[in-house]
């Protein structure tokens, strides 16, 4: 784990390292109650001035520089979120989506795709178009759609197994 010059960690914050690589570049400040994992095939990596909201989620993500992230944002593995993007309140970055630089995503939206598109939250259809072929079951647990949940979890105990 790297954490850049001037960054600030404050009180509450994760970073969670145990399954993969985390870098925090310079001048980065991660807020209370945010949490920030690397993962074995997403580092997490944090450009510089870049600002974590409260209760984010950045998990396998890259982000790059000039980047603000609000309260309760979600960033999943495999997105990459372009320079001097604004990811608002709530808003998520789905699995293996790209935000091109300068993005906003307004308050509670979707991003998905390669690139991005935006969706509100009444768009879940359109979503599913878009989201289901970024394969979030393969991604974040490494195990094709339709993989009964009690297999997932058997494997996500063993994951987290300490020894």
């Amino acid at each position: 784990m790297t954490i850049g010059p001037r960054s600030r960690i404050l009180h509450g914050a994760v970073l969670n390292g145990d399954l993969g690589t985390i870098h925090v570049g310079t001048e980065v400040v991660v807020t209370e109650h945010a949490l920030l994992r690397g993962r074995a095939d997403h580092p997490l990596e944090v450009g510089d001035a870049v600002l974590v909201g409260p209760h984010t989620h950045l998990n396998g993500t890259r982000v790059g520089d000039e980047v603000f992230i609000a309260t309760g944002a979600s960033l999943f593995p495999g997105s990459d979120v372009g320079d001097r993007c604004e990811l608002r309140i709530n808003s998520v970055v789905h699995v293996n989506s790209q935000l091109e630089p300068e993005t906003v995503v307004p308050i509670g939206w979707v991003a998905a795709g390669r690139p991005a598109q935006l969706f509100s939250p009444d768009r879940h259809e359109a979503l599913w178009e878009v989201q289901e072929p970024l394969d979030f079951p393969g991604t974040v647990y490494g195990v094709p759609r339709g993989t009964p949940m009690r297999e997932i979890m058997r494997r996500q105990c063993e994951a987290y197994r300490l020894t």
